[in-house]
């Protein structure tokens, strides 16, 4: 605890010196309580600055992803039900946290890791992971239905984009149904995994997996990711922005999932939408693609569209779209 709120203050001090004395006064601590704290701080990579007769201080532009530094911009009720786990790099972090849910690890359990080297998205596709980025999975344990399971990603969905938006100062549209649009480019795509117990019906855990493009990558964007993905700064973020994002969606996502039975997620998610009156190509699965004019999103979260030269409405619980442009009619 001492050490997630030396981090806070130091955090909301960034550039200027604290003394010990003036840090344990604030934290109702010793000295010696400090020294060991900062210690302690320092030996998990916190770059820490000592000045001998001037204190600790964060260098300004030092960009911390730590656990603590997350755990301190927590609000109270979400930091006492979640326990975040901070990591260099992963092979993934849904992969990682699918373990240790198998294991009976707790509800709340929260894994970050600041690169993946084998990140999956939808489908089994990977998902370029680089560093710079937020990659974060969430372990939820909901008496949900197998067919409720989409609204943790609706949910995750509404959370990321709240939390994008006190980062980056600019709107954030979705795309149905777990990529995050800014400027019609994706810059977060959310993973939702389950397992359900047979017996019951209902979902043994959950997790909740987004993914954040903070930053474009220095070498550029992979050739097939040219022209679809995006990122929220063009250039070098503001300090401190990976943890206070983390912290930001958390803080969004935990109430939403708490009060899911109200669903007050759904009216945002539906305004949010990004295809409505968009031509797409429609890819159910194993069936033959198909063209189609997007109508909306319903309250059940599925896609409406109307299928080219058709006069119907089909409702997509599943498969992928991507905007195409609309046929010439001749």
């Amino acid at each position: 605890m001492v050490k997630s709120q030396i981090l806070a203050a130091l955090e909301s001090a960034r550039g200027q010196y604290l003394s010990g004395q003036e840090l344990a006064d604030r934290l109702g601590v010793s000295r010696t309580a400090v020294w060991k704290a900062v210690a302690a701080l320092r030996a998990d990579g916190v770059p820490i600055e000592a000045v001998t007769n001037r204190g600790y201080a964060l260098p300004a532009g030092a960009d911390i992803l730590h656990a603590d530094a997350i755990t301190s911009l927590l609000s109270p009720e979400v930091a006492r039900a979640l326990q975040v786990e901070v990591y260099d790099r992963l092979p993934g972090t849904n992969a990682a946290l699918c373990t240790r849910a198998a294991d009976r690890a707790p509800e709340g359990l929260v894994l970050i890791a600041q690169a993946q080297s084998a990140g999956r998205g939808r489908s089994g596709r990977s998902f370029f992971s680089p560093p710079g980025g937020l990659y974060m999975s969430l372990l939820v344990r909901p008496e949900f239905s197998a067919r409720q399971a989409v609204y943790l990603t609706v949910m995750a969905a509404v959370a990321a984009a709240r939390a994008c938006e006190q980062l980056c100062r600019e709107s954030i549209r979705i795309k149905w149904v777990n990529d995050l649009w800014k400027d019609g480019r994706k810059v977060c795509g959310i993973l939702t995994e389950a397992s359900m117990d047979v017996e019951s019906g209902l979902l043994d855990y959950a997790i909740v997996g987004p993914g954040f493009n903070l930053v474009p990558p220095p070498e550029g964007w992979p050739a097939e990711l040219q022209g679809i993905a995006g990122s929220l700064f063009t250039a070098a973020p503001p300090p401190g922005a990976r943890a206070r994002l983390a912290a930001a969606f958390l803080n969004e996502f935990w109430p939403l999932y708490r009060s899911f039975r109200r669903k007050d997620f759904l009216p945002e998610y539906l305004a949010r939408q990004a295809l409505p009156g968009r031509h797409v190509e429609v890819r159910p699965g194993r069936a033959d693609a198909y063209g189609a004019t997007v109508l909306g999103v319903d309250e059940e979260c599925c896609l409406l569209v109307r299928p080219d030269g058709q006069n119907r409405t089909v409702a997509l619980s599943s498969g992928e779209v991507q905007i195409v442009p609309e046929p010439v009619v001749l």
